[in-house]
């Protein structure tokens, strides 16, 4: 089974080396997460378009990255931005990021993964980064339970998988040393699917895992 998800932010023009590291990854991916600009933008870029097909021809499942603002932002808007992902980039995924953890916010989670779905999306990620309320679990195919620092990382105790729904967990750390055993880490902390990157501050997500760091 492929346990690496890489959501990695970074123009295919300005980072063509990182890119190439990607795609020679393909067989041990889960797969990318596609964000050309913090959601798939205001019109379609050629490079985005071009490396989500050489992903898809790899066999990479490509993932549209939408921010939905913890069920602040109006669902339409967020529908909106999948269709662009699907309609511009051809992705066959969707990356739901700043998902609301509570109970409270389910129904509105629930019309947003059903409209996903709807569009042709087969695989959907909910980003809470945080363990949400058990519920979520019949909605998403992948749950983030943990999005944080390496440190913090450590700290979190071990525990097995936790949903028998069919859901998986992944975990995505940030600030990894290039020694970290994260792929052993993650599965002691039940996540099937996991990407850790050293990448630290307000961007870490614009780095490749080490595994992945393209030949100098």
């Amino acid at each position: 089974m492929t346990t690496l998800l890489v959501p990695y932010y970074e123009h295919p023009a300005v980072r063509p080396a990182e890119w190439a590291a990607v795609l020679a990854a393909a067989p041990r991916l889960h797969g990318v997460v596609l964000n050309p600009a913090s959601g798939p933008g205001d019109h379609p870029d050629p490079a985005f378009a071009e490396i989500a097909a050489r992903l898809r021809r790899a066999g990479v499942t490509v993932l549209g990255y939408v921010d939905t603002g913890y069920a602040r932002r109006p669902g339409e808007d967020v529908v909106r931005e999948l269709r662009r992902h699907r309609s511009w980039y051809g992705t066959q995924g969707a990356f739901l990021d700043q998902v609301s953890t509570g109970i409270d916010e389910f129904g509105h989670y629930e019309r947003l993964t059903t409209a996903a779905r709807t569009l042709g999306c087969v695989t959907v990620a909910l980003n809470h980064g945080t363990p949400p309320h058990p519920a979520y679990a019949a909605l998403a195919d992948l749950l983030v339970t943990f999005e944080g620092p390496w440190a913090a990382y450590r700290r979190t105790p071990t525990r097995p998988r936790a949903h028998p729904s069919g859901a998986l967990e992944c975990h995505l750390v940030y600030g990894a040393p290039a020694d970290a055993d994260v792929a052993a880490a993650a599965r002691e902390r039940g996540a099937a699917v996991h990407c850790a990157v050293p990448g630290t501050g307000a961007h870490p997500w614009g780095t490749l895992p080490h595994a992945l760091h393209p030949a100098r």
